[in-house]
């Protein structure tokens, strides 16, 4: 077992995986990661050395990632709502805000033809 980020992780999984684990590491910032400390995509945690882990562990420190990140985004999303954008009325409502069609789609039907909506 290898900690990153206070995290356990399995020795037989991959790097990548466990990277974009974290809330707000997708394919594309693991992928920078690996390739600043030298680590190839298809390593496994169990075969990366005490240094590499430490170094990996230092730079996701210094990323806003997991309960940073979802605060900051629900405080934005707060403020379009308390500023009364339109973005904000449609995160109220729980519409799709970036212009999505909800005419034809059944998914945001069944959100539109709800009774309880939330403010």
């Amino acid at each position: 077992m290898v900690f990153l980020l206070g995290v356990n992780f399995p020795e037989r999984s991959l790097v990548k995986k466990s990277l974009e684990s974290f809330f707000g590491i997708g394919h594309n910032t693991s992928s920078r990661l690996l390739a600043r400390f030298y680590i190839h995509p298809t390593c496994k945690v169990g075969e990366l050395a005490n240094k590499q882990v430490l170094d990996i562990t230092a730079a996701l420190s210094d990323m806003k990632i997991e309960n940073d990140l979802r605060r900051s985004v629900l405080d934005n999303i707060k403020r379009l709502k308390e500023t009364g954008t339109y973005r904000g009325r449609r995160h109220a409502l729980g519409l799709p805000v970036r212009g999505q069609r909800t005419r034809s789609q059944i998914q945001n039907a069944v959100k539109l033809n709800r009774i309880d909506r939330k403010l």
